[in-house]
């Protein structure tokens, strides 16, 4: 975009002055006599003087002696007839030369004479763009597209013909600089979350352009960024991006795209393929491109448990991870859940979890230590326990587990508490239900100052209470005896698995 833009305002402003350069081939004369018709009559020069000088300024080859003598020409003449002309010239030629500063400042100086001066206006839009799009003062820049974008849009609809200009030459002019604002417009909506602004403007900038990667891209993302998305609209113009973009940068638009398109639909399918290959050639959406799409709706919690025991063996449950006994346990309808626990339930079990917490309940004999695990993935991410396991006896000082520890261990599970399950009460023995509350140790209390502890953290059930089935807020806790630290599980343990949904193709 960027070559192309700064080459059609060049031009734009270079023809102009070729314009009014032609006159230079006569000395100025009388103005015509009235009632001829036609367009508005040019601005001239009467004082030989002052057109010498803007004929100089005008025709000079290097830009450095150009911008002297221009500059050289608006001061001495400020009135002159061909100020907003001499100042566009002025304008392309720090553009020429690089001078952005200088740039804007001419640019702001045109529109000071004529506020509806569309080239000023394109070229100020397209700078602040830029200027957002690379971070440089972005809240300042964003004003400012916003501004100079919708000046542009409101001269184009309603702003006067330059004197001189003739209508078709005005109409093309409005053509060029109207990709430049309506994709500048779109652009800053987008970047203020305004989507439905942002697919209007930006729409009509690709149609006028379907080839511009500046505008393409964030009219997929003001499709696909919406509350709801528009997919289809979105997918297609975000694969049209990915065949417009350089070689560079195709490849992260298309992983992009194909994320998009998986999170919708499942999987990343032939469709995809066939919506990628269409779009390098189809500039919008039409019949068959993209291709019917259907969205992907993943099975509920209760499903997925169905999904996990249907038809497998004991033995095939017994194998289960840990987090998939979790989410049957969680979610699954009674006849499931009993077919997971009627296999683990009294059944000594070797596995691995992370510490959440650990401290010694009971005095004397009955002294023991409870231990508060994660063991499936979710619940280790969330560092919230999903196992409360009472040692046979008290482990000692130095071989106490920390918080965040990995630890191989055995236990019997003797009850469980989910949100479609209450626990029986239960208790291991020996236990003080009355220590259930007992402090963390001081290495789960650095870790998390301020922290309730484990078995009182809200929403967590405490030790043998019996929330409603189904109860909001109750979250998953097993509970195991006879407990023993392991120097390494008997068999390896799978690795936990989290309990999200498994995607599955719609076709």
């Amino acid at each position: 975009m960027k070559t192309t833009v700064l080459a059609m305002i060049l031009a734009c402003a270079l023809s102009a002055g070729a314009q009014e350069a032609a006159q230079s081939q006569t000395p100025p004369q009388p103005p015509p006599s009235a009632g001829g018709g036609g367009q508005q009559a040019a601005p001239e020069i009467k004082d030989p003087n002052e057109y010498n000088a803007y004929v100089g300024a005008i025709q000079q080859k290097d830009p450095t002696s150009k911008i002297s003598a221009l500059e050289a020409f608006l001061a001495q003449y400020p009135n002159s007839v061909m100020k907003t002309t001499a100042l566009e010239q002025l304008m392309n030629t720090y553009l020429q030369a690089g001078n952005q500063p200088k740039v804007l400042e001419t640019a702001k100086r045109v529109l000071t004479g004529e506020s509806c001066n569309l080239r000023a206006l394109a070229l100020l839009t397209y700078l602040a763009r830029q200027n957002v799009a690379s971070g440089q003062n972005p809240q300042q820049n964003l004003a400012d597209l916003a501004q100079y974008s919708g000046k542009g849009l409101e001269c184009s609809k309603s702003g006067p013909k330059p004197a001189g200009m003739s209508a078709d030459d005005y109409e093309k002019l409005k053509k060029q600089t109207s990709i430049i604002f309506t994709g500048g417009a779109g652009f800053a909506a987008l970047q203020n979350k305004d989507n439905a602004t942002a697919q209007t403007d930006l729409r009509a900038a690709v149609e006028a352009e379907p080839d511009d990667l500046q505008n393409v891209y964030p009219l997929a993302m003001s499709y696909l960024t919406a509350n709801p998305p528009d997919f289809n609209n979105g997918i297609f113009f975000i694969a049209r991006a990915a065949n417009l973009a350089p070689a560079s940068s195709s490849p992260q638009i298309i992983a992009y795209a194909q994320k998009v398109y998986k999170n919708y639909h499942g999987s990343v399918d032939d469709k995809w393929n066939q919506t990628l290959f269409c779009a390098k050639t189809t500039k919008q959406p039409q019949q068959g491109c993209p291709p019917e799409i259907s969205k992907y709706t993943p099975p509920t919690p209760a499903q997925q448990a169905h999904d996990i025991v249907n038809g497998k063996t004991l033995e095939q449950i017994q194998q289960l991870s840990f987090g998939e006994w979790e989410l049957v346990l969680s979610a699954g309808s009674p006849e499931d859940q009993d077919k997971v626990w009627n296999v683990i339930k009294n059944r000594p079990l070797q596995m691995e979890g992370t510490v959440i917490s650990a401290h010694d309940v009971g005095d004397g004999a009955s002294r023991t230590t409870e231990v508060q695990i994660a063991a499936s993935e979710d619940d280790i991410e969330k560092k919230q326990a999903d196992i409360t396991l009472t040692m046979t006896g008290a482990i000692p000082p130095r071989q106490m587990p920390k918080l965040g520890d990995t630890l191989d261990f055995e236990g019997t599970p003797l009850d469980y508490t989910s949100p479609v399950h209450a626990s029986s009460g239960a208790t291991p023995a020996p236990s003080a239900s009355s220590n259930a509350t007992a402090p963390p140790t001081d290495a789960a209390a650095q870790a998390n100052p301020g922290a309730a502890p484990a078995a009182t953290t809200p929403g967590a059930p405490a030790q043998g209470a019996a929330p409603a089935a189904g109860a909001g807020g109750t979250t998953f806790m097993m509970t195991m005896e006879k407990g023993k630290l392991l120097q390494k599980a008997g068999t390896t343990p799978k690795k936990p698995t989290a309990r999200r949904p498994t995607r599955r193709p719609q076709h």
